[in-house]
C-alpha cells in the first residue's frame, strides 16, 4: 500500500502516523485547521526525537520517517491513498460525517478504516456507498508502543479489505487479531466489565480503593489496579465507553456505576484533572474518596485480598469464556488481545487453566452468579 492517510492528529492519530511512517509507508496526516495540524506535527516530531535520544531509532532514520509524512488541512489530498485511517474523537456523528466526506473524496477501491474502540463499525460503514471497504483498525495507546491491533470486520466487509488491513498492521510490527463488529471488540468488552465491577465494589464500600487495587495486582499479577487504571484512562472516557457498550448490549455489567457518573459530573476525571479515585500531587497518589470501609462485606472465613480477587477476577474470566462460547473470538486471540492490549502478564484462559475451571465456577456460584454453560462443561 503506497500511501496511507490518517485523519486526526491528536495523541492517537499522531502515534498512528509515526507507526506507519516508521514502517516505510508514505503518510498523509490531516487535521481540521493549522493550529491542530502544527500540534500534531509537534507530537510526531517529539516522539521520534525521544526514540532517537533513547537509542531506539537512528537519527537518520528519524529524519527519513519525517520525510515520509505530508501534513495538510486539505482532505482532498487523501484522493491518492490506498487506505485512510480515521482517528477523530469517539462520537458517532463526527465519524459518520467524516466517512460520508471520505466516500466522495477517495476512489471506490480505497479502504476506509476507523480507529473506534467501542462504536459500531457497521453504523459507520452504512453512511458510505462502499460498506464492503470499511474496516475497524483499532490501535491501542500509545500506538508506537502497544503491539495489538484489533481488525474489525462487519457482515458486509470484503475479504480483501480485511486482508489489506491485516497485512498493513503486520508490516508495522503489530499483532492483528480479527474480530466481529460487537461493542468493545475483545479488549474493551472484557476490560470494562471488570473495571465497572471494581467501581461498584468501591462505591458499595465492600473494600477500600487501595485494597481493591492491591488485591488485583497480587491476585492476578495485573500491572495496575482497576481504579488506578480508570484514573489513567480518564473517568470521562470510561463513562463514555461503558455507556456505548450498555446501550448496545443492555448487559447490566456495563451499566456505569452511579459514583462514576458523579465523579465525572464533578469534573474529577482522574490523572488529567488531578483527582479521580486518587488525588494526584506530583508523583504521589493518595485515595481521594471521602468514605472508608469500617466493616467490609465479604464471605465468611475469607481474607480481604482473596475476597476482592475472586469477586473481580472470576466474573472477568467467565466473560472471556462467554466470548469464546459465542464464537466471537478464539481462545488464543482473546489471550493475545488482553496481553498485548491491556498489559496482562497472562491471558484470561491462561489464568483459567492456572486457577482451574471448577474453582472459578464454584466461586461464581458462591458469589450468587451463574457460570456460563461452557465454563460448567470445562
Amino acid at each position: 500500500m503506497a500511501t496511507v492517510g490518517v485523519v486526526g492528529l491528536g495523541t492517537m492519530g499522531a502515534g498512528i502516523v509515526e507507526v506507519l511512517a516508521r514502517s516505510g509507508v508514505q503518510v498523509v496526516g490531516v487535521e481540521v485547521d493549522d493550529r491542530l495540524l502544527e500540534a500534531g506535527r509537534g507530537r510526531v516530531a517529539t516522539s521520534l526525537q525521544r526514540a532517537v535520544d533513547r537509542g531506539r531509532l537512528a537519527a537518520d532514520e528519524g529524519e527519513a520517517t519525517i520525510g515520509r509524512i505530508r501534513f495538510t488541512t486539505d482532505r482532498s489530498q487523501l484522493a491518492d491513498a490506498g487506505l485512510v485511517v480515521e482517528a477523530i474523537p469517539e462520537r458517532l456523528e463526527l465519524k459518520t460525517s467524516l466517512f460520508t466526506e471520505l466516500d466522495k473524496i477517495c476512489p471506490p477501491q480505497t479502504v476506509l478504516a476507523t480507529n473506534t474502540s467501542s462504536l459500531p463499525v457497521t453504523a459507520i460503514a452504512a453512511t458510505t456507498e462502499r460498506p464492503g471497504r470499511v474496516v475497524g483498525m483499532h490501535f491501542f495507546n500509545p500506538a508506537p508502543v502497544m503491539r495489538l491491533v484489533e481488525v474489525v470486520r462487519t457482515v458486509l466487509t470484503d475479504d480483501d479489505a480485511v486482508t489489506a488491513v491485516v497485512e498493513l498492521a503486520t508490516r508495522c510490527g503489530k499483532t492483528p487479531v480479527l474480530v466481529g463488529d460487537r461493542a468493545g471488540f475483545i479488549a474493551n468488552a472484557l476490560l470494562f466489565g471488570y473495571l465497572n465491577d471494581a467501581a461498584l465494589m468501591a462505591e458499595r464500600q465492600h473494600a477500600t480503593v487501595t485494597d481493591i487495587d492491591a488485591a488485583m495486582t497480587v491476585a492476578a499479577g495485573f500491572p495496575m489496579g482497576p481504579l488506578a487504571l480508570m484514573d489513567m484512562i480518564g473517568l470521562d472516557v470510561c463513562l463514555e465507553v461503558l455507556g456505548v457498550m450498555y446501550d448496545e448490549t443492555r448487559d447490566r455489567r456495563y451499566a456505569p456505576a452511579p459514583l462514576l457518573k458523579r465523579l465525572v459530573l464533578a469534573g474529577l476525571l482522574g490523572r488529567k484533572s488531578g483527582r479521580g479515585y486518587y488525588r494526584y500531587d506530583g508523583k504521589s497518589a493518595e485515595p481521594a474518596l471521602a468514605f472508608t470501609v469500617a466493616d467490609p462485606v465479604r464471605a465468611p472465613g475469607r481474607d480481604g485480598a482473596s475476597y476482592i480477587g475472586e469477586a473481580l477476577l472470576y466474573p472477568h474470566l467467565d466473560d472471556a469464556v462467554r466470548m469464546l462460547e459465542d464464537n466471537y473470538a478464539t481462545r488464543d486471540d482473546i489471550d493475545t488481545a488482553m496481553k498485548l492490549g491491556c498489559g496482562y502478564p497472562r491471558g484470561p484462559f491462561e489464568l483459567l487453566d492456572e486457577i482451574g475451571p471448577k474453582v472459578v465456577a464454584d466461586g461464581l456460584v458462591q458469589q450468587g452468579r451463574s457460570p456460563s454453560p461452557l465454563l460448567r462443561a470445562l
